[in-house]
């Protein structure tokens, strides 16, 4: 297929543009950085600036797509102003949905955020209902990210119902790569006290790679959202015991699929999507949070 990678130059965006590649698909990458004029590196996908708030370059970047992996966005609400955060990132998700579906794309994969329910940058703190999390916990979000990007699942709604695309919404947890593994994890696995509202989930970029390819390839019906979270927690802890030792009773906790599991629940993206992760933080650093040489 011909597909056209959004926000192509960050970390999901690379990773995916990467696994694409490899699966054999026809990749246009496009973001906000300046294109380059030189040769490009055999086998590289093509590359077109644009800004996709702007809806007549939207419609410019998909025309003759078959499908879209729609990365592009503000990765978090706490470093620009709230009107930016919230303005550029569903006026990008509407314009390029939009023209997907008036260019009559087949298929579309919605990068969400696990930030959907709303516990993650709260003004007034609240905390999961339960645990691990899944795709039926209620969305409750406060903060213009999270507010966002279920808006942006609301679109994905909304178009399957006016139009023959079909969409997958794939819900993150908190990405990491060789390069950020030991800075953003290191600390919690020397120390499980080291809380984060994710209840020490993350992905690896690479496995969330593998989700997003089979996500543009699936022939699933309508609009359907997934978790993509490592099955293991950051550290390797007891889940059961952490969660109460560190929340007591306020958090109800429903049953695993294994000691060690993440706080977020992959199960559905398993079970339907069909996706196997590959990779855990235990690659990346040792028992001490430190890196590892890597090959």
């Amino acid at each position: 297929m011909k597909i056209v990678v959004t926000g192509a130059h960050g970390k999901v965006g690379r990773a995916a543009t990467r696994a694409l590649l490899a699966a054999g698909h026809e990749v246009l990458a496009t973001d906000l950085t300046r294109p380059g004029f030189e040769r490009p590196e055999k086998g590289s996908a093509k590359y077109l600036m644009a800004d996709l708030t702007d809806a007549g370059e939207a419609f410019a970047v998909i025309r003759g797509a078959d499908a879209v992996v729609h990365t592009a966005a503000i990765p978090e609400p706490t470093g620009n102003p709230a009107q930016v955060v919230f303005r550029t990132n569903l006026m990008a998700c509407f314009n390029v949905l939009e023209a997907a579906v008036r260019w009559d794309v087949k298929r579309f994969v919605n990068i969400s955020s696990e930030t959907v329910p709303g516990f993650f940058f709260p003004e007034r703190d609240f905390l999961p209902d339960y645990a691990p999390v899944d795709e039926l916990h209620p969305a409750r979000p406060q903060d213009p990210y999270a507010l966002s990007k279920l808006f942006g699942e609301q679109l994905m709604d909304a178009a399957v119902q006016r139009s023959d695309i079909r969409c997958i919404s794939l819900r993150p947890s908190w990405v990491q790569y060789e390069g950020n593994y030991e800075q953003n994890l290191g600390p919690q696995i020397r120390d499980a006290a080291v809380l984060s509202p994710n209840l020490w989930s993350y992905i690896d970029a690479y496995d969330l790679a593998d989700a997003i390819v089979l996500a543009a390839e699936s022939d699933l019906p309508g609009h359907e959202v997934f978790y993509i979270a490592s099955p293991d927690n950051v550290g390797g802890h007891d889940f059961a015991a952490v969660l109460r030792q560190y929340y007591g009773d306020k958090i109800e906790l429903r049953p695993t699929d294994r000691v060690d599991a993440s706080g977020i629940s992959s199960r559905k993206a398993m079970d339907v999507l069909g996706w196997s992760p590959k990779r855990s933080w235990r690659d990346y650093l040792d028992n001490e949070g430190h890196a590892l040489p890597q090959k």
